[in-house]
C-alpha cells in the first residue's frame, strides 16, 4: 500500500450496488475490504473479502481488523447493507422485525463503532449509509414501517454522529436511494417500480455509486441525506 492509497471498507458487497461499489473504488485506486454473508474471495490483491453476518459483532471486528491488518487505515466506511420487507404493519412477523434489525440496525452500528474508533486515531475518515427515501415520503400502496423504522433511523444517526464529531476530522454522510435496478428486482417489475418515482424510471446503480463517490470526495459536506431517487422525496 502507497502512503497516499485510500482505504474504503464495504458492507453488502457481494452483489448489486455494493459490488458496484468496489469496482468503484478500485477504478479510483482505494484498496478495499468488502463483506457480505456469501462474499467470496477477489482475485485482485487489492480488494479483501470477508464473508459473515454484518449484524454479528464478531463480524463487524474480523472486518475492521482484516483491513488494519491488510492496509493499515480506514478511510471509507460504506453502510451498504440492508434487507426490505414489505408487509402491511400487523402482517410483521417477529422473525421479520430481528431479521431487519439485525442487519439493518446492529449491521450499521457494530462496524460503524469500530471504524470510527480508528478513523479517531487518524484523525480523519468518512462514513456514508445507504438508507432509504420512503423514511422521508412514504408510499400509498408501498408497505414500508420496518424499512422506515431501520433506516430512517440511520438518517438520524448519520446527523448526530456529523455533530458528535465534526471537530475530529471525520464525516458522516447518507444516501437515500429512490427504487434502483439492482438484482433485487425482476425485470418484470421495472415498469410499476419506475412509475413510483416524478421522473417515470427507475435509479441505475452507477447513480448511488455516483452520489457516494461525490460525499467521499467533498470535504466540507457532513450530516448530509443526499436523496437519489428521482424526485420522491419532494412529492407526488
Amino acid at each position: 500500500m502507497s502512503a497516499s492509497q485510500k482505504i474504503a471498507v464495504v458492507t453488502g458487497a457481494s452483489q448489486g450496488i455494493g459490488a458496484e461499489l468496489v469496482k468503484a473504488f478500485r477504478e479510483r485506486g482505494y484498496g478495499v475490504v468488502a463483506t457480505a454473508r456469501s462474499i467470496r474471495p477477489s482475485d485482485d490483491p487489492q480488494v479483501v473479502t470477508v464473508a459473515g453476518d454484518i449484524g454479528d459483532p464478531a463480524t463487524a471486528r474480523h472486518v475492521i481488523e482484516t483491513a488494519l491488518e491488510r492496509f493499515g487505515r480506514i478511510d471509507t466506511l460504506v453502510n451498504n447493507t440492508g434487507i426490505f420487507i414489505a408487509k402491511p404493519f400487523t402482517a410483521y412477523t417477529a422473525e421479520d422485525y430481528a431479521a431487519v434489525l439485525n442487519v439493518n440496525v446492529s449491521g450499521f452500528f457494530h462496524i460503524t463503532q469500530l471504524a470510527i474508533a480508528q478513523m479517531e486515531k487518524q484523525r480523519s475518515g468518512h462514513v456514508v449509509s445507504i438508507t432509504t427515501s420512503l423514511a422521508d415520503h412514504a408510499i400509498s400502496g408501498v408497505p414500508s414501517v420496518l424499512a422506515s423504522l431501520s433506516k430512517g433511523g440511520l438518517n438520524g444517526a448519520t446527523k448526530s454522529l456529523a455533530i458528535e464529531y465534526a471537530k475530529t476530522g471525520i464525516r458522516v454522510n447518507a444516501v437515500a436511494p429512490g427504487v434502483i435496478k439492482s438484482p433485487m428486482h425482476a425485470p418484470e417489475t421495472h415498469e410499476a417500480l419506475g412509475a413510483l418515482h416524478p421522473v417515470g424510471h427507475m435509479g441505475e446503480m452507477n447513480d448511488i455509486t455516483q452520489a457516494v463517490l461525490y460525499l467521499d470526495n467533498a470535504p466540507f459536506v457532513t450530516g448530509e441525506i443526499l436523496h437519489v431517487d428521482g424526485g420522491q422525496s419532494a412529492g407526488h
